[in-house]
């Protein structure tokens, strides 16, 4: 018994050291994994109603629509609360936003789990997407704080694998607990980590200077390789958008209309938004559809759902990965090149996989096209910190926050509603599935304007850092 648990411990140790070096340390991966929970809290509850699903239309008398509903309230209380909650981000400390935000998050998800009509659901639901706003703005705002230029593609892949994880707790152990026990306690559940999330973050969690990366062991500020390559190739900034003055006390709708002048962070915005509205869809659904679809149990597909994510999170590491080694060969728009791509490759193993009734075929799809549409959010999120200015990241996120909410909300009910139009069932389904990988197709072909616009958009950045540093100075 003590050789086993002395090999296990070696294991779990060994498994450690691999996990600092590919982030770049200890003191690194602390900050990654308390990053990555944050947003898995967010991506957790939303799967938990999709896992919960068939229990709920029983108890309630509710139809896919209604379904729908109870998924995309969160997210669009979520984007109506993203920019006030950005504003907030880039003014106050982010760790003292988090934990309390995380702390009424729990409140709301044991509420939840009281409900005893599907109007009390629904309410539940609408204050809980109030608290998760917080959420993206600050994960980005410490991301470009904590970690280098160079490095941010190939950490936000890390760091988004926490939505995977998140999705994946509460798609597969919420769904087990639903079917096991009660779809309530589901619920329950769920408000255990997030009650330790808000300690831990609190005992833990640095607050970073703004606009500096903070010294964690290597050696200082990295190079900001994409900016010194603008400047080599003598890429010109957009005058016109180069900051005269810390913009700390601009209005929202300042910042708002000054983000939306950036070709770049346009484009990025809405393809992001795009994959995250079809991921939404897909994902609000995909218990009824893979259990009436290959004729499996709930089990099974939530056994099979474990293979995909990791699918996924191989996708987000490898799309964070290729995008940077790429730029360190001087391939400077590969932050842009790499998301488009993998978009349309995302919407190529999608139809078969959808169409396919073999589950053999059908998962090696699946997990395939849900690899290629993570493998687009990393080097998106590092391009979008490339063209904002520091001292905007949060409400540029949440500028992001607040179209892909509204989006993400409206494709639960959209989804919903289109698959009753086509009569409903697994049917009905797999024709909104397929109809509804246009977006994604869109997304893709987006990443052709953003190529030519990104170089200059990073020349005004930093531009706008470097007048921004000799006022100060």
């Amino acid at each position: 018994m003590a050789s086993l648990t002395h090999t296990a411990h070696a294991a779990v140790e060994a498994a450690e050291e691999r996990a600092a070096d590919a982030v770049g340390g200890k003191r690194r991966l602390k900050i990654v994994l308390l990053l990555a929970a944050i947003l898995a809290l967010d991506t957790a509850d939303k799967a938990t109603v999709a896992a919960v699903a068939p229990g709920l239309k029983q108890v309630f008398h509710i139809g896919n629509t209604d379904i729908g509903v109870l998924v995309a309230c969160v997210s669009f209380m979520g984007a109506a609360l993203s920019l006030p909650m950005g504003s907030l981000i880039d003014r106050v400390s982010r760790k003292t936003v988090l934990v309390a935000t995380i702390a009424l998050w729990t409140l709301a998800m044991v509420v939840s789990g009281t409900a005893t009509s599907f109007i009390y659901l629904l309410l539940t639901r609408v204050a809980l997407g109030g608290v998760t706003a917080s959420a993206s703005p600050a994960v980005a705002s410490l991301t470009g704080d904590f970690f280098p230029a160079r490095d941010r593609s190939r950490i936000y892949g890390f760091i988004l694998a926490g939505e995977l994880v998140g999705t994946g707790i509460g798609f597969v152990i919420c769904g087990e607990i639903s079917a096991l026990i009660d779809w309530r306690w589901a619920f329950y559940f769920m408000a255990v980590p997030s009650a330790a999330l808000a300690w831990v973050i609190w005992r833990y969690l640095p607050e970073p200077e703004r606009g500096r990366q903070s010294d964690l062991g290597l050696g200082g500020r990295a190079t900001e390789q994409a900016q010194r390559s603008m400047r080599r190739a003598g890429i010109e900034p957009r005058r016109e958008l180069v900051l005269d003055e810390n913009p700390h006390r601009r209005s929202v709708w300042w910042i708002v209309r000054y983000l939306l002048r950036i070709p770049t962070y346009r484009l990025l915005v809405i393809a992001s938004a795009l994959g995250y509205y079809f991921f939404a869809g897909v994902r609000g659904f995909a218990m009824i559809y893979l259990t009436q679809h290959y004729s499996v149990s709930r089990a099974t597909i939530s056994g099979l759902g474990i293979v995909i994510g990791i699918g996924a999170i191989a996708g987000l590491l490898a799309g964070g990965w290729l995008a940077q080694w790429m730029l360190d060969r001087g391939w400077t728009q590969a932050r842009i090149l790499v998301p488009g791509v993998s978009l349309f490759l995302a919407a190529l193993f999608y139809a078969p996989g959808i169409w396919t009734t073999s589950l053999a075929l059908g998962l090696t799809l699946l997990t395939v096209g849900t690899a290629a549409l993570a493998a687009a959010n990393p080097p998106i999120d590092a391009a979008r910190l490339d063209i904002v200015p520091p001292q905007m990241w949060g409400r540029g996120e949440a500028g992001r926050m607040a179209l892909r909410g509204f989006l993400e909300g409206g494709a639960p009910i959209l989804f919903g509603a289109v698959s009753e139009w086509f009569g409903g069932g697994q049917q009905g389904l797999e024709f909104t599935y397929l109809l509804m990988l246009i977006p994604v197709l869109a997304a893709s072909a987006l990443a052709i304007p953003a190529y030519m616009a990104y170089p200059r958009d990073v020349a005004t950045a930093s531009a706008s850092v470097q007048r921004l540093k000799k006022k100060k100075d």
